[in-house]
């Protein structure tokens, strides 16, 4: 909703700050991102790194032209090739690749309603032209090993899991430096 806005501030000692419409859902879109990237990373530790990179795009988000120069590797898990690539290595590592991620977010976030939206899901397989291409580029490079119309329907609906502000603020914290010394 572009009439909502909503911010929420959470802390390591449970401090928490919200304002507008932070207990709003919304659909988390790329956020999801950095949650796909933390399982994958989980399962295969430095290995994901063979097959998509660490530095910046240099280009847009879902840009096809690096991602030709760069041989099918992708520059890093954020942009769009990347987390296609990551949505391919949790589907040949898990046994029910959406089931399996929506069971790790609601495991980090301590909330077993957290879900997918299949309507943002089915809306944005109806207009990801661009990720479409991008994943059987991707294919075409042999950095897909699944079939892409499976690593498309993980990824649509990964980017469509709905949270609050407040829920996202407090799932984030597992990855603050707790040993942190002023």
């Amino acid at each position: 909703d572009p009439n909502c806005f909503g911010v929420h501030i959470s802390t390591i000692t449970e401090m928490n700050c919200g304002f507008g419409d932070y207990e709003v859902n919304f659909s988390i879109q790329s956020i999801a991102k950095v949650f796909s990237l933390c399982m994958a990373y989980r399962m295969l530790g430095e290995k994901i790194w063979d097959r998509v990179g660490v530095e910046p795009s240099g280009t847009g988000f879902n840009s096809l032209i690096q991602l030709e120069a760069d041989k099918g590797i992708p520059r890093n898990p954020f942009i769009n090739a990347g987390a296609l690539v990551i949505c391919d290595i949790l589907i040949s590592h898990t046994d029910n690749a959406r089931k399996e991620f929506l069971e790790f977010i609601r495991s980090i976030c301590g909330n077993q309603e957290i879900n997918y939206s299949h309507a943002i899901a089915t809306s944005e397989k109806s207009v990801g032209y661009r990720n479409v291409a991008l994943c059987n580029f991707l294919k075409s490079f042999e950095n897909i090993e699944n079939d892409p119309d499976d690593v498309l329907d993980f990824y649509f609906h990964m980017c469509s899991i709905e949270m609050t502000c407040q829920e996202l603020a407090k799932t984030f914290i597992f990855l603050a430096n707790v040993n942190f010394k002023n």
